[in-house]
């Protein structure tokens, strides 16, 4: 999924919603706090480690992520 101007927080929040999960439901899947994945949604999801997002999207979304670095010269 390419993500143009969305944070990560809300593309995760998104995909949870149409999984029909509640926050509560993810971080059982994932072994977080529900307040955690709450703070992940929002403000706090430009900041989660790579670790984290792969974990809640294999884990709790049941999806793969592609991550893919481009060396940018300057």
């Amino acid at each position: 999924m390419y993500i143009p101007q969305k944070g990560i927080g809300q593309v995760l929040k998104e995909l949870r919603q149409k999984s029909n999960m509640t926050q509560e439901e993810l971080a059982d899947k994932v072994g977080k706090h529900r307040s955690y994945i709450g703070r992940i949604e929002t403000k706090d999801g430009e900041n989660i480690k790579i670790s984290t997002l792969v974990e809640i999207v294999e884990k709790g979304l049941n999806g793969k992520i592609k991550i893919e670095l481009n060396n940018i010269s300057e």
